[in-house]
C-alpha cells in the first residue's frame, strides 16, 4: 500500500468541495457489491410450515392371548412326519407339553415402544445374507462347460430379437442382459452352481437315526487310517528318528526341544576357510528324560534340525526327589566352567541361568538354584550341567550298598529335615 495514496484523497477532498467535477469510479476493496441496504428476495416463511412434526402414534399391534398358540393338528402333524424322524417328533410333542401358552403370551408379544421392529419373521423364507446357505445338489454341476463365443452372443441376440414384439423399448433389452447365458452345458452349473463352501449336514447313506460311516468304524480302523496319514505327512529324517528311538508321532511332539548354542565356526584348510554352522540342542520329555546333542552343517536350518533329532537319540533319566529337584548339591566341571547345582525346598523354583532354566524345563525340574563360577562359556555350561545332572546317584542304591534302610540314607543326606 502507497503513503501516497491518503495525502492524494485528503487534497481530493478539498478540491471536490470548491469544484465539483464527474466523480471517478476507483477499485472497491471488496469484489462483492454492498449488500446491507437490500432487502431479502424471499419472504420469511413461518417454521411451522417448513418442519412437518410427526404426531401420529404408532400402530398398536393386538396382543398375543394362550388361545393364539394352539396345538398341531392331526394334518399337521402328518406333514410334519414327512419331513421328522419319529424320535424328532416325540421330541417336538415333548416340547410343546413342557411349555405352556400363558408363558409365550407373556414372553412373545410383540414390543409397543417407538424402538420396536417393524416386522414380524416366521421364518419361513431363507434369507441369503443372514441365515445358512443351502448347498445345491452335485448332480448341477457340468464338468464340460464351455464359455461362449462371440458368434454364440451374435446368435443368441439374432433369436432374441427375432422373438421380440414389435413395440420393443429398453426394459426389453434390459432383461435380455439380464437372462443372457455366459457358459455353454448344464444351465444349473451356471445359475445354481454347486459350492463346496457349504457344509453338507449328511454323507451319502447318512440320516438322522444311523450314525454317520465315520463313527461306525471301529477306533482300529481310525487309529490305523490316522497313523498312515501322519506317516504321510512326515519327514525322511522324522521317521527314521521315530524308528531309532521307538517313539509314537504323539510321544514326539510332546518332547521339549530348544536350541541353546548357535554359532558360525570355521574350517582352515588349502583351500581357504570353510564356514560352518555349530547348534547345541537339548530335549526332554519335561517328566525326567534330558538329553543334548550337537551338529556341524553348511546350513543353519539342517544344523537345528540335526541337533534336535540327536538330542532326542541321547535322552536318558534324570534322577529328580520328588519330581520336582535334585538329591542334594551337585558340582559339575567342563572346561573352565565350574558350577554347582542346589536343592530347593518346594515353591522355590527355579532361581538359575536361562540356559540351565531351559535344560531344567526339559527334565521337568521345578525348584533348584545354580551357581556358576570362573568361565561362563555357553557351550561349556550346558555340558556341566548336563553332566552335574548325570552325577547324581540315587538313594535307594546307596541304601541297598550299604545295607541299611532308605529312612537312615534320606536323614544323612537332607540333615533330618526329611
Amino acid at each position: 500500500m502507497s503513503f501516497a495514496r491518503p495525502a492524494r484523497c485528503l487534497f481530493c477532498s478539498f478540491s471536490r468541495a470548491a469544484t465539483p467535477v464527474t466523480r471517478i469510479p476507483r477499485r472497491q476493496f471488496h469484489p462483492a457489491t454492498a449488500l446491507l441496504n437490500e432487502k431479502p428476495k424471499v419472504p420469511d416463511i413461518n417454521a411451522s410450515k417448513t418442519q412437518a412434526v410427526n404426531t401420529s402414534q404408532p400402530e398398536k399391534k393386538p396382543e398375543l392371548k394362550p388361545e393364539d398358540f394352539k396345538e398341531y393338528t392331526e394334518e399337521e402333524k402328518a406333514a410334519l412326519a414327512k419331513e421328522y424322524s419319529k424320535a424328532q417328533m416325540d421330541a417336538v410333542a415333548a416340547g410343546e407339553a413342557a411349555i405352556d401358552p400363558k408363558d409365550l403370551a407373556d414372553q412373545f408379544n410383540p414390543r409397543q415402544d417407538p424402538l420396536h421392529f417393524r416386522y414380524l419373521d416366521d421364518f419361513s423364507v431363507i434369507e441369503p445374507v443372514i441365515d445358512r446357505h443351502v448347498r445345491n445338489p452335485q448332480s448341477n454341476t457340468d464338468y464340460n462347460w464351455k464359455p461362449k463365443s462371440e458368434e454364440d452372443f451374435a446368435e443368441d441376440l439374432g433369436k432374441y430379437i427375432a422373438d421380440m414384439p414389435d413395440e420393443a423399448d429398453n426394459i426389453d433389452f434390459m432383461r435380455f442382459l439380464d437372462e443372457v447365458r455366459v457358459t455353454r452345458g448344464k444351465e444349473e452349473n451356471e445359475l445354481k452352481p454347486h459350492s463346496a463352501l457349504v457344509p453338507e449336514l449328511f454323507g451319502p447313506g447318512e440320516t438322522v437315526d444311523e450314525p454317520r460311516i465315520e463313527e461306525q468304524k471301529s477306533a482300529f480302523e481310525r487309529g490305523e487310517k490316522e497313523r498312515s496319514r501322519v506317516a504321510e505327512e512326515m519327514s525322511e529324517g522324522h521317521q527314521n528318528l521315530l524308528m531309532t528311538t521307538g517313539y509314537t508321532s504323539s510321544q514326539a511332539q510332546n518332547i521339549r526341544t530348544k536350541v541353546l548354542v548357535s554359532h558360525s565356526v570355521v574350517n582352515q584348510t588349502r583351500l581357504g576357510k570353510i564356514r560352518r554352522q555349530y547348534c547345541l540342542a537339548v530335549a526332554g520329555n519335561q517328566k525326567g528324560l534330558l538329553g543334548i546333542g550337537e551338529s556341524k552343517s553348511d546350513e543353519g536350518t539342517d544344523a537345528n534340525i540335526q541337533a534336535k533329532a540327536r538330542a532326542i537319540r541321547n535322552m536318558q533319566p534324570v534322577p529328580r526327589y520328588e519330581n520336582r529337584t535334585v538329591y542334594g548339591d551337585l558340582t559339575g566341571k567342563v572346561g573352565a566352567v565350574e558350577l554347582k547345582l542346589m536343592h530347593r525346598p518346594p515353591g522355590f523354583g527355579l532361581r538359575v541361568q536361562y540356559l540351565i532354566w531351559e535344560m531344567c524345563r526339559a527334565a521337568g525340574i521345578r525348584d533348584l538354584s545354580a551357581r556358576v563360577n570362573r568361565s561362563r562359556n555357553p557351550m561349556n555350561t550346558v555340558k556341566a550341567t548336563y553332566k552335574a545332572l548325570m552325577s547324581q546317584r540315587d538313594p535307594e542304591e546307596i541304601a541297598r550298598a550299604r545295607g541299611k534302610k532308605i529312612v537312615d540314607v534320606r536323614k544323612v543326606y537332607y540333615a533330618n529335615q526329611v
